[in-house]
């Protein structure tokens, strides 16, 4: 007999099927419709940082800077050393005209993981004798 006790009938396997359609609908530049399959994913797994994350990414996709702020910070108290986020709110605060906190985080992102874009964001001038 199937279980009919969830109004949607969503399972652990529809949720990493609705994860990977939200990444793809976010490549094709659908942001909006990431996030709605995003929010049922973590409506059931509120812990799932990788969730929160590409949510956060689908929000700053579609202007929703308060929404991806909020996301980006949540993937920092979980993962402070999450270079990516550090990157990814320092943009958004730079789109919210907070170039302050934006610098902040630019520099983290770079002093956790020295990516090329991360070092030139954080404005950093190169050590002597390196070339660039």
């Amino acid at each position: 007999m199937p279980d009919t006790s969830g109004a949607s009938g969503s399972t652990p396997e529809t949720h990493v099927i609705d994860f990977r359609a939200a990444e793809r609908l976010l490549a094709a530049r659908d942001p909006r419709g990431a996030v709605k399959l995003l929010d049922a994913v973590i409506a059931a797994h509120p812990e799932n940082t990788a969730a929160r994350l590409l949510r956060a990414r689908a929000f700053f996709a579609a202007a929703q800077l308060r929404p991806a702020e909020l996301e980006f910070t949540v993937v920092l108290e979980r993962e402070p050393d999450n270079a990516y986020a550090h990157f990814a709110l320092a943009r958004t605060y730079e789109r919210q005209g907070r170039h302050d906190q934006a610098r902040r985080h630019f520099r983290l992102a770079a002093a956790l993981d020295p990516r090329p874009d991360f070092v030139r964001a954080a404005r950093f001038d190169p050590p002597a004798g390196s070339g660039g």
